[in-house]
């Protein structure tokens, strides 16, 4: 191979994913092992199911990268995996097998924060680098508005002061019993219903701040599910997701236009969500703002944005100390 290609292996939760990006932004190959039927009995990730199902599926992903890349080991250049934030015992899985496998090619290694790979997401298809916007992080771990400068250059914006708005989805999923995980759910229904038929509360929609809060709304859908009779999980869900879709996009585009910032771009597991993505392009359009969405396909935990962050940094020449843990509560800025 004529270019740099890096290996990345994503395990901060319960996807197992190997990933081959090369440079210049080209994803070689992207294998996911999903757990969610594991867990499905569960209503919910269990922290243990999942690092113990991360083992045996590591290895023959890496395989199966470089299967479909037509590539070989020693090809690679770099070897990347998430540190954090995550699940511990589920990211040691990766951490450990990438380092181990950095050194056994002696090649170098890099860690990095998942919430940078998810914000970096956005610029991985197209040809247009990194380059200076603000990024709406919203998945079930986070969410947060992050001014993006360029790579390794983030400051906080602002974030959620309770429930990340994912998080708001499943929860509000379970009350209505619908199958895990619940964001998906939610917006298929929604489809069918009226967004206008119950008035939930946007929180924090007037606070004059870019921070969120989304544990009022997952209470007053609590409160109100017992009163009511008949279909109507069509119309709440409609009407749940337009408040949490509707406290997005008014705060981000606020954000970006107070920050004088010209691009918006969008990431994590929700920005998968049909609802926002409409609402958030049709707000950025109005404000002329430019608009970047990850592709639904990498909006959710996958190696690919990771080997995309490692190797934005690897040409950048940084690399991590293979004394580095895994940290749990990594934080992005």
């Amino acid at each position: 191979m004529n270019r740099s290609v890096v290996l990345a292996i994503e395990t901060s939760c319960d996807e197992t994913a190997v990933a081959l990006v090369g440079s210049p932004r080209e994803i070689l190959a992207s294998e996911i092992a999903s757990q969610i039927d594991l867990h499905n009995r569960y209503g919910g990730v269990v922290p243990e199911v999942a690092s113990r199902n991360h083992l045996p599926k590591v290895r023959p992903l890496i395989d199966a990268a470089l299967h479909h890349a037509g590539a070989s080991i020693r090809e690679i250049d770099c070897v990347a995996a998430t540190r954090g934030p995550g699940l511990l015992t589920s990211l040691l899985v990766g951490y450990s097998a990438a380092k181990g496998l950095a050194i056994g090619l002696g090649k170098p290694f890099i860690g990095i924060n998942h919430l940078e790979g998810h914000l970096l997401s956005p610029f991985l298809q197209g040809a247009d680098p990194v380059s200076t916007s603000v990024g709406l992080i919203v998945s079930g771990g986070h969410t947060m508005l992050v001014r993006l400068e360029s790579v390794g250059s983030y400051s906080l914006l602002g974030r959620t002061l309770d429930d990340a708005a994912g998080e708001a989805f499943d929860k509000v999923a379970k009350l209505l019993e619908l199958p895990y995980p619940g964001g998906p759910e939610i917006d298929r229904l929604a489809r069918q219903g009226d967004p206008n038929r119950f008035d939930l509360p946007r929180s924090m929609l007037h606070s004059g701040d870019f921070n969120f809060s989304f544990s009022g709304l997952k209470t007053a859908v609590r409160y109100l599910v017992p009163k009511l009779t008949g279909d109507y999980r069509a119309d709440l869900c409609a009407s749940f997701q337009e408040a949490v879709v509707d406290i997005l996009v008014r705060k981000t585009i606020r954000a970006a236009k107070q920050s004088g910032v010209l691009l918006v771009a969008v990431s994590g597991g929700v920005s998968a969500n049909s609802r926002l993505r409409f609402r958030m392009s049709e707000a950025a359009a109005a404000a002329e703002l430019a608009l970047k969405l990850t592709s639904p396909s990498l909006s959710t935990d996958n190696a690919a944005m990771i080997g995309f962050a490692g190797l934005e940094r690897f040409l950048l020449g940084y690399r991590s100390e293979l004394t580095e843990d895994a940290d749990p509560n990594l934080k992005l800025v």
